[in-house]
């Protein structure tokens, strides 16, 4: 033990001493020391791991995810070197605090176990989903009946070893309440310059979290308080291209479900045609989740027939697909069929991946009343009007009579009716679906298009850009106009997909119209 808790240790263990074994203190104090003693001061995992060794596990567990990978290499040189250096323990400073956000099923978990799996480290994780008292992660005074320390410090006692790789699972979605907050509490545990000396109730005295690499995860930033957020540095995971889909199913998730149902020693083959038939038309998400449940499906239904005694084909093929799935979920393409007036095409970006919607006009005679309907959010709301105050005022240019709108009520509509739709990003589509709706001109239906508009037509930056992108590729969109602020996000979109769309940078409505309106 470092010499200021040996300190206290022995200070209790006085007390103890002169206790009767009947007193209700004798309890407390004891099992007080049994945590003591069992904390892993000193004991930790030797980093004997090399750089090559560590890339090749990274490679061998996930397909793709090349940031990510650089990042943990990044991390394990430096480690490398500061090993090499022996800075004094004063001196010393945790290290930086990684936090992976994206969509569900894109791998955020199991990429942190192959991190300890590189690093040669031990591997815990804790989730902070639905947590609301802060006690959970600092403890309870040892005032109260059955106190216990909180869950960072019983995890690493139960690990056994003060370097591990420590995950907190889904810190978006921690809460507050009454017993106070817990993402306040979390502050001194992930921030590296104060880490060294954490501080648990219980415990009282404090414990070196520098070593242990800590790593969370969530599926969106916003709800994860500022002050915290500024402690980690954010890694984003974007949605997996249907590339990379076939990929990781034909290397890993087809072989592990051929083994999770019985199959293992089958020589059974699925082919590429049939896995690309599985991944158009029956998922749709940002992850490989559903994949792996269809996957999954297949495998389940072949193990029945063998268990009835009935032969089944070595081979899995595209036209197998329907008897063991059933019919078709999604169809190919879900752009519009033809061009129409009063309709445009947005880009829209989801806790599930990108996703593409239409945003509908209907005019119809009235006293110039705006209305939306859709499940719009405040902030769309807010889009829709800043949208059609701009269109009232470009009427010369629209060449629409002076007072236009005064006798029409305008319809704003975005389908699918059940589902939530919020954020400034369909400005753009809901000005362009306006004036084909007024000019009476229809809109190309190969063209998708996002951006933030404001009342003097400038069409701003917006963020999701390559999930957005990868939704107008999945539906068959052929152009795609973006604000040309975002111009340096396409760095991130696969050539592939480049090489299918044409994509035009604005930074004003007037642009977009050239683009989108019909000649």
């Amino acid at each position: 033990m470092p010499g200021a808790v040996l300190t206290k240790a022995q200070k209790e263990l006085k007390r103890l001493a002169f206790l009767n074994p009947a007193h209700p203190e004798f309890g407390y104090i004891r099992t007080y020391l049994d945590w003591l003693t069992d904390m892993p001061w000193q004991t930790a995992t030797p980093n004997d791991t090399s750089i090559t060794k560590a890339a090749k596990i990274l490679d061998e567990d996930h397909y793709g995810l090349k940031k990510i990978k650089e990042r943990i290499i990044e991390y394990l040189a430096v480690m490398k070197l500061r090993e090499k250096e022996k800075k004094n323990k004063e001196e010393e400073k945790g290290t930086t605090i990684l936090c992976f956000i994206g969509p569900p099923g894109v791998g955020k978990t199991s990429i942190g176990k192959s991190i300890a799996r590189s690093l040669g480290r031990k591997f815990l994780r804790v989730s902070l989903g639905g947590v609301r008292d802060e006690a959970e992660i600092r403890g309870h005074r040892r005032t109260y009946v059955g106190a216990m320390p909180g869950r960072i410090i019983q995890s690493i006692k139960n690990i056994g070893v003060n370097n591990p790789v420590f995950m907190l699972d889904e810190i978006d979605k921690l809460g507050a309440d009454f017993r106070g907050d817990p993402s306040a509490a979390l502050l001194e545990a992930l921030d590296p310059e104060q880490n060294n000396e954490f501080s648990d109730h219980y415990l009282e005295v404090p414990f070196d979290l520098s070593k242990v690499m800590f790593i969370t995860t969530g599926n969106i930033l916003d709800t994860i308080p500022p002050a915290l957020r500024d402690r980690m540095e954010v890694i984003q995971f974007p949605g997996y291209t249907e590339d990379e889909k076939f990929h990781i199913a034909q290397q890993f998730l087809w072989k592990k479900e051929l083994t999770a149902n019985g199959l293992g020693k089958k020589p059974i083959q699925v082919t590429d045609g049939a896995l690309r038939e599985i991944i158009q038309r029956y998922t749709r998400e940002a992850g490989v989740r559903e994949l792996e449940r269809m996957l999954a499906n297949i495998c389940r239904k072949m193990a029945r027939k063998i268990a009835e005694g009935k032969k089944i084909k070595k081979e899995v093929s595209k036209e197998d697909v329907a008897k063991y799935l059933g019919p078709r979920k999604y169809s190919e393409t879900l752009a519009e069929k033809k061009d129409e007036i009063g309709i445009s095409t947005g880009l829209a970006y989801t806790q599930a991946g990108g996703d593409i919607l239409f945003i509908e006009v209907a005019l119809m005679p009235g006293k110039g009343n705006l209305l939306l309907t859709g499940k719009l959010g405040k902030v769309m709301q807010e889009s829709a009007k800043a949208a059609f105050s701009y269109v009232r005022s470009r009427w010369q240019e629209l060449k629409l009579p002076k007072d236009f709108y005064k006798d029409l009520d305008v319809h704003i509509h975005v389908p699918e009716g059940a589902i939530s739709k919020d954020g400034p990003s369909a400005g753009a589509a809901i000005s362009m679906a306006l004036i084909s709706a007024f000019t009476q001109k229809p809109t190309r239906r190969e063209v998708g298009m996002t951006g933030e508009i404001t009342l003097r037509g400038r069409i701003l930056e917006i963020g999701g850009v390559k999930e957005k992108v990868l939704a107008a590729h999945r539906a068959g969109l052929k152009t795609v106009i973006l604000p040309k602020d975002n111009k340096k996000d396409l760095e991130e979109i696969p050539q592939n997909v480049k090489r299918d769309i044409k994509f035009y940078f604005v930074s004003q409505m007037d642009e977009v119209v050239k683009v989108a309106l019909k000649k």
